[in-house]
Order: C-alpha cells, then sequence, then structure tokens
C-alpha cells in the first residue's frame, strides 16, 4: 500500500504518520509487523499506536539511508511482513548460551526484541575483552530473569 506523509521531527518517537486505514486495509492487527520502502530504502519495523496516532519508528539511519530529512514529504510503501521475525545469534554467544542452561532457557523464552537487544550488545564490541564482558552480563542478566 502506498500513501504520501511527512517525516517527522525524531524526539520522541516520531517518524512517519501512518493512515489509520492504511493500517486496517493491511489486516494485521492495531500494530502490524510491515516492511517499508520509502526512496527505494527498506527496512522491517512495527506500527506503534501514540497518543491515538498510528507511526513508524525512522531512525537516523533509515532516514539517511532513504535520503529524507525532517519536514520532507514522501511516498512510503507499506506491506504487512509476514516472515517469522528471526534474531541470528553470533556464534560465540550462542556457544555461551549453550554452555548455560539457566541462561539458554531464559533467552529462549524472551521475545524477539529482547533476543535482539542482547545480539546487538554483543555485536556491538568492537574489542573482544569488551564482548566477552557483554556476553558475561547478557548471561548473568539471563540467569536472574529464569530466577523469578
Amino acid at each position: 500500500m502506498k500513501f504520501r506523509t511527512y517525516v517527522e521531527p525524531p524526539e520522541p518517537m516520531k517518524g512517519l504518520e501512518v493512515p489509520p486505514e492504511v493500517v486496517e486495509a493491511l489486516g494485521g492487527g492495531k500494530r502490524p509487523p510491515v516492511i517499508i520502502t520509502v526512496n527505494g530504502h527498506t527496512w522491517r519495523s512495527r506500527v506503534a499506536v501514540m497518543r491515538g496516532r498510528c507511526l513508524l519508528g525512522l531512525s537516523k539511519a533509515n532516514r539517511l539511508a532513504a535520503g529524507v530529512g525532517p519536514g520532507e514529504e514522501v511516498e512510503v510503501d507499506l506491506e504487512l511482513d509476514t516472515e517469522p521475525r528471526v534474531v541470528t545469534e553470533p556464534e560465540d554467544f550462542s556457544r555461551a548460551l549453550d554452555a548455560d542452561p539457566a541462561a539458554r532457557a531464559a533467552y529462549d523464552r524472551l521475545p524477539q526484541g529482547r533476543k535482539r537487544q542482547h545480539v546487538l550488545a554483543v555485536d556491538g564490541a568492537k574489542k573482544p575483552e569488551t564482548r566477552a564482558r557483554r556476553i558475561e552480563s547478557a548471561l548473568a542478566s539471563l540467569r536472574d530473569e529464569a530466577d523469578r
């Protein structure tokens, strides 16, 4: 589905407003997972509902990749994302999880977004010692969660 909207300033969760009739026509509920394309740049997200408005978050990275800025009118191509959301664990993080059954069980119960947070924290480390520290921190957090 295509529609036109304005790029809103990025503070506190503005981005691209989606007309309610577009969200309804997608048929995925009030907060459907979607594939968004703006100026040939595509990313996956979910429609958010804030103060009665349907919004698509638009990160700085996605604004730059799409070549758009605040205040600009853009054409948005939106489609329902029916592919399963899968987070790929880095090998070292996966081995550490497999070696810790409580952490693995807690991790496997997490929603995809929380799994992605752990993976991004590990992958964002530049030094091996930072990566190892972040893996241990994730395991400790997951063990705590398993104890609850």
